[in-house]
């Protein structure tokens, strides 16, 4: 069994006590939280974005979906290890209003990195223009767009804040904590076999240090899609991170304009 099943931290002594018990201040307030979780949900299944949406909300947190602009279309193509239904923006819709977050995830789950810059642009400029028809509320300059692939290029990452509030791309998990200003986001993930074990060691990462913001790009639960988890292990690991005090689970736009706003 890996370590992290029970523990976070895996190893006994004072580090781990004091994760497991509740922070104080004076007066019986909660400490501020130092540790950001995003578990990024990518490509928008059908099946995996209900269920995925109804285990959040069983521990009264807000899930992060990343949703491909094109893909609930007939003539939508997708990868060979994501041929599974998507969802639609009636669904997203419907997801959005009960708290969650949909951001964009590319318009047809295009690598960028094989195309111009222009015909990048292009493609990021209609995804953005579906979601800002289809999705209700959404706005592209507090939206956080999700490379497909996790690929960008210099040209566009240089170019994409004058578009949205900040980006995701491919990193390391760990990110500075929000900051005015912070518009690339890095991730990292596992796949194409199950993640549980990757996320489980990110977060032993996140916890043995003072601070930090972990940003894992995962996508379906159970068998659908590339590294996916299992519906279980998600709603073991999520009443697990908010039982941690220093702990706070957020979507990606949800966390910048959270602790930026309180900077």
């Amino acid at each position: 069994m890996h370590p992290t099943r029970r523990e976070f931290l895996g190893a006994a002594g004072a580090t781990a006590v004091s994760l497991a018990l509740p922070l104080r201040v004076s007066g019986g307030e909660p400490k501020p939280k130092s540790h950001i979780v995003t578990l990024s949900f990518d490509d928008g299944f059908k099946n995996s974005s209900i269920k995925t949406a109804e285990i959040y909300e069983k521990h009264k947190l807000s899930a992060c979906i990343n949703v491909v602009a094109s893909a609930h279309r007939k003539d939508f193509r997708p990868p060979d290890y994501h041929d599974v239904p998507r969802g639609d923006f009636a669904l997203w819709n419907e997801l959005r209003a009960r708290g969650h977050e949909v951001m964009p995830h590319s318009f047809q789950h295009a690598n960028l990195q094989q195309f111009s810059f222009e015909e990048g642009k292009d493609l990021i400029r209609r995804c953005l223009d579906v979601f800002s028809r289809k999705l209700k509320g959404f706005e592209p300059k507090k939206a956080v767009y999700s490379f497909a692939y996790n690929a960008s290029t210099p040209k566009l990452e240089a170019w994409l804040p004058t578009q949205v509030m900040a980006f995701r791309t491919s990193g390391g998990a760990i990110n500075p904590w929000p900051r005015r200003g912070q518009v690339k986001l890095t991730c990292t993930s596992f796949g194409p076999g199950n993640c549980e074990h990757a996320i489980d060691r990110e977060i032993d990462k996140l916890l043995a240090q003072q601070s930090g913001w972990m940003i894992f790009n995962t996508h379906g639960l159970d068998d659908e899609g590339w590294g996916p988890i299992r519906a279980a292990y998600l709603d073991r690991l999520l009443e697990r991170l908010v039982g941690v005090a220093s702990v706070d689970v957020l979507p990606a736009g949800a966390a910048l304009s959270k602790y930026v706003d309180q900077a």
